[in-house]
């Protein structure tokens, strides 16, 4: 009765937190798994015309088979780096055709000098201008995902580390105890309590970092 209860529960808080493909941004969209920018736009493409509602709705979008629809709805998340490079990409696909649309809009307004077309070119330099803060922010974000990777991998090799010498030193005074040498004994205790004061900030620092996610 008590593992059917936690099922349930797990159940209950996997669907209250599970993403909705009806009302999620694109970026909230590529954070899934199987889906990049070309199916996260065709997903908000297609809720403009239809409703989705559950697994069969969205699989009559176009490029979502049954593998990627049960990802949306199981939560199924790509890693932070793999999710800030596709933001990226997707950033500056977009920068770039707000640049180019830019220009367009400038040269069309050369050509025919009214004040509706210039402001109309000048709007579109600042949405232009928007989309390349856009592509910088995405930038520090993948910078900042890959550095602190790379700070959580360190703590976990430093914890590694930390408890295969907690391990030797517990051998040690295993056998230092054995052999009745207090001098020894003293000596190792001294070194475990330093081991596992290490250790415990190890863990600390670790957690810290898993938080930051």
């Amino acid at each position: 009765m008590k593992k059917l209860l936690l099922t349930f529960l797990a159940l209950a808080v996997g669907i209250a937190y599970a993403l909705n493909p009806q009302t999620a941004s694109k970026e909230e969209l590529m954070s899934i798994k199987g889906i990049g920018p070309v199916k996260a736009a065709a997903i908000i493409k297609y809720r403009r015309t239809h409703k989705i509602r559950n697994r069969e709705d969205l699989m009559a979008v176009e490029g979502i088979g049954p593998e990627i629809a049960d990802n949306v709805y199981k939560d199924v998340k790509v890693g932070e780096v793999k999710q800030k490079k596709r933001i990226l990409k997707s950033r500056k696909t977009e920068a770039k055709k707000a640049v180019k649309k830019s220009k367009e809009a400038q040269e069309k307004a050369k050509k025919s000098s009214t004040a509706s077309k210039m402001a109309k070119a000048e709007k579109a330099k600042e949405k232009a201008k928007a989309k390349k803060a856009k592509v910088k922010e995405a930038k520090k974000d993948l910078k900042k995902a890959k550095a602190d990777k790379a700070k959580l991998k360190k703590a976990q090799e430093k914890l590694k580390k930390d408890k295969a010498t907690l391990k030797k030193d517990k051998a040690a005074l295993k056998k230092a105890k054995k052999a009745k040498d207090t001098k020894k004994v003293a000596k190792v205790s001294k070194k475990i309590a330093k081991d596992e004061e290490r250790i415990k900030k190890d863990e600390a620092k670790l957690k810290a970092l898993k938080g930051k996610k």
